[in-house]
Order: structure tokens, then C-alpha cells, then sequence
């Protein structure tokens, strides 16, 4: 009987242990669009100097290297252009507020 009343009481403690959320959880910051879309975008200018380097020490084929290049460039201008995007929306949204407080009398 002690056997079992110690498993359960081990049992309850360690779930306890597991489970348990002392108060309230960091979760961290919220990424939007435009955050991730920079984050893609250093990885594909880092893929890309890392893709010279090995060029350059000889260890990618002249052919490879350029088909790899020339994906990871139209990657990085579909990514620069898609945060351009992003990025003229609120400025727009901006001047047509600001035209707008403006042409009142």
C-alpha cells in the first residue's frame, strides 16, 4: 500500500512539474510581414556570399554556380520587392491622410 500511495504522489508531482505554468508565458516579440521577409532576406545576401566564397575557393562547379546565383538573386529582388510593397502602403495611406487634414478649410 505504500508502494502505490509513493507512485502516485511521484506520479501527481512529476505532472505538476511538466505541466505547471508558473504565471504568464513570454511568448516574445509578434513578427510581422515586413520583419520576416528582412530576416529572409539576410539569409539569402549570407547564402549568397557564402555561395562566392566557395566559388571563388573552388569548390562549386562554374555551372552549379551559376544556376545558384542567379536563384538566390531572384529570390533576393522577389523579397526587396515585396518590402518595397509593404513598405509603400503605409506611406501612401500617410500622405493621402495628411493631403486630406490639408485641403479642409
Amino acid at each position: 500500500m505504500i508502494w502505490l500511495t509513493s507512485c502516485l504522489m511521484l506520479t501527481v508531482a512529476s505532472l505538476l512539474y511538466i505541466f505547471y505554468l508558473p504565471g504568464g508565458l513570454f511568448l516574445g516579440p509578434t513578427k510581422t510581414r515586413a520583419g520576416y521577409l528582412r530576416e529572409r532576406k539576410d539569409a539569402v545576401y549570407e547564402n549568397l556570399r557564402d555561395l562566392n566564397f566557395e566559388y571563388k575557393a573552388g569548390k562549386v562547379p562554374d555551372i552549379d554556380y551559376a544556376s545558384l546565383k542567379s536563384s538566390l538573386q531572384d529570390e533576393a529582388a522577389t523579397i526587396l520587392a515585396e518590402i518595397a510593397r509593404l513598405e509603400c502602403v503605409p506611406a501612401a495611406a500617410a500622405r493621402k491622410t495628411k493631403f486630406r487634414k490639408e485641403s479642409r478649410p
